[in-house]
């Protein structure tokens, strides 16, 4: 049995890159509809498509959170999330969740609590905490850590943002 080294592509059929997808999204509170390559993800949508450069680009590979949004209420890692794959979702970054001169409370908190050294994981803190909350799953300063540990901020304010995130979850829970 011998083994043909191939030095030119099989068959005639030309190869070509795929088309420009068209994607619908919600994007703190404007609709927005946009062609992209459909390998485009959704940071790279945010950042070089609409200049929402709040969310951060950190590691580029979901380990740590400087790119985490809310998509229809949930947090997810905007830098593994092609954007076709969220064609019709309600996109909240950082810039949408205050609403003009007031903060939402989990940003309040951050100030409050001096929660950011450099700043540059913040946005993607706050969003997380604004899902975390959305959850309803922390009920202890043990569960906000946990439920934190997907962001990663290098200065080491930890201390601080799990002190803000508990006094926003208890805004949001005022009778508990």
């Amino acid at each position: 049995m011998s083994t043909k080294i191939l030095t030119e592509p099989v068959g005639s059929v030309a190869v070509g890159l795929p088309p420009m997808q068209r994607v619908t999204l919600t994007i703190n509170g404007a609709e927005k509809q946009l062609e992209v390559a459909p390998w485009t993800s959704l940071l790279d949508l945010l950042r070089e498509y609409l200049d929402l450069t709040g969310t951060k680009k950190g590691c580029d590979h979901g380990q740590c959170g400087a790119c985490t949004v809310l998509v229809d209420g949930k947090r997810i890692n905007s830098c593994l999330t092609l954007a076709v794959m969220k064609d019709g979702c309600e996109i909240t970054t950082i810039e949408g969740l205050s609403k003009g001169d007031q903060l939402h409370p989990v940003q309040e908190a951050f100030i409050e609590h001096d929660a950011f050294q450099c700043g540059y994981c913040t946005p993607g803190q706050i969003c997380s905490a604004v899902g975390l909350i959305n959850e309803g799953h922390a009920k202890t300063t043990d569960d906000i850590r946990e439920l934190m540990s997907g962001n990663i901020c290098r200065c080491g304010a930890y201390p601080g943002i799990v002190a803000a995130v508990e006094q926003a979850l208890k805004v949001s829970q005022p009778n508990q």
